[in-house]
């Protein structure tokens, strides 16, 4: 089973006009789902739910509020929880900080479930429930995603997106595909990804053969996005905050094309290849904090501001889902040493990375390469093993599991054994 993303161009609502059609869609819902915090008298009765002294009835999308808040606040109160019991094991001293504000909501969507809040019709039309009851339009999209509604695939849920600018409807519906399970016969290579922030992407496959995403580009964009927020921030007019909300959506959609590519890349340089990535639970509390606030020069500012926006989970579930419908399969590997690990003679040191650089320099062989290459070659050895342990057990081992501590300790021991020989790449 694989998940995918289709999005559909929709048209005017049947015996509506634009008017109507921009307020029963767009205007009291979203202002429903920006509400800046849920008022503790925010249910009126029965009758409905009061937003800005207006009740909204049930039976409408406004019902979708009250779901997608409490959504929100399990998911942070999910987080607390584990949270918590980092704190309790002694894994971080950082304190919770999810719970100090209420959630914002600042994208133009609103969350749709299939068979309740709409569904498709024939020839072409499909009909979602609006403030003042369901809108049957007309709707068009790319024929390969249109296609796999044809052919049976499982909807699922959808989000209402309104393009302001061009005051055009899309409906991101999410697809479930049936793909055949991965085999060992069918999986014919073995490849390793590894994520970073300068370099988005480093691959290398058990040939040798590596590539290298560049994070540049999106950086300078990233970096050009944040002065015009900055000058704007400063400004502070009614105009300049309308456009900081267009800056950060064009940001937004920068970083997830970027991601797109790059997984896309991935995976038509490795098709029908088993490729581990990191799995990077909760690197950001792992991770030597820097310094914030007003004692941070512009440096680290500049550095806290890129990592806060690394987007690697986003990429690693593109790159999943995107290598499934390629006959593929992604397996997460401990990230623990991989680049710090010489792949030559096993040698794990911090000085083998000088000054924390993108060198990589063995001090016990002398072996040199980039650091990120380094850790896309242990990443791939790993994979390596993990296939070989399939092959020995006939099961599969997707993540490995972090909460046992001696299983976590013996599979490093086990990875502290592994050998990078450029003689002979191995036979699968």
């Amino acid at each position: 089973m694989s998940d995918e993303s289709m999005t559909l161009l929709l048209g005017q609502p049947e015996g509506a006009s634009y008017r109507e059609d921009t307020a029963s869609l767009y205007g009291r819902t979203i202002a429903a789902l920006f509400a800046e915090k849920v008022r503790e008298d925010g249910l009126d009765g029965q009758r409905g739910v009061v937003v800005d002294d207006e009740v909204l009835p049930y039976d409408t999308n406004a019902a979708e509020v009250p779901r997608q808040v409490g959504a929100t606040y399990a998911a942070l109160w999910t987080k607390a929880k584990a949270h918590a019991a980092r704190v309790a094991a002694g894994a971080t001293k950082k304190r919770f900080t999810g719970l100090d504000k209420p959630p914002m909501y600042g994208q133009p969507t609103l969350t749709y479930n299939e068979g309740r809040d709409y569904g498709f019709k024939r020839d072409g039309r499909v009909s979602v429930m609006t403030l003042n009851g369901r809108a049957v339009m007309a709707y068009s999209g790319y024929d390969t995603h249109t296609a796999l509604i044809r052919d049976g695939a499982r909807i699922g849920a959808a989000k209402l997106w309104y393009d302001k600018p061009k005051k055009r409807y899309y409906l991101l519906v999410s697809l479930a595909v049936e793909v055949p399970d991965s085999t060992l016969t069918s999986l014919t290579g073995v490849a390793g990804v590894d994520v970073g922030q300068r370099y988005l992407a480093v691959t290398s496959d058990t040939t040798g053969k590596a590539a290298v995403h560049s994070g540049k580009e999106p950086r300078q964009k990233a970096n050009h996005l944040a002065r015009v927020r900055k000058r704007l921030q400063r400004k502070g007019t009614r105009g300049a905050r309308r456009r900081l909300v267009a800056i950060g959506q064009r940001e937004r959609r920068q970083q997830a094309a970027t991601n797109h590519t790059i997984a896309r890349r991935i995976v038509d340089a490795n098709p029908a290849a088993l490729i581990g990535i990191e799995d990077l639970t909760h690197v950001r509390e792992r991770t030597d904090p820097r310094t914030r606030g007003k004692r941070a020069t512009k440096k680290q500012r500049t550095a806290n501001r890129v990592a806060s926006r690394w987007s690697f989970a986003e990429m690693q579930a593109m790159l999943a889902y995107k290598a499934t419908l390629a006959g593929g399969q992604v397996i997460w590997v401990d990230a623990h040493y991989t680049s710090q690990a010489c792949p030559r003679c096993g040698h794990t040191s911090r000085d083998n990375r000088p000054n924390k650089g993108l060198l990589f320099m063995c001090q016990a062989c002398h072996y040199t390469l980039h650091a990120d290459l380094i850790g896309a070659k242990n990443i791939a050895l790993r994979t390596l093993l993990i296939r070989q342990d399939w092959v020995g057990t006939g099961g599969l081992s997707v993540r490995p599991d972090a909460s046992d501590d001696e299983a976590k300790a013996a599979r490093l021991s086990r990875y502290a054994e592994l050998r990078w020989s450029p003689e002979a790449s191995p036979a699968l």
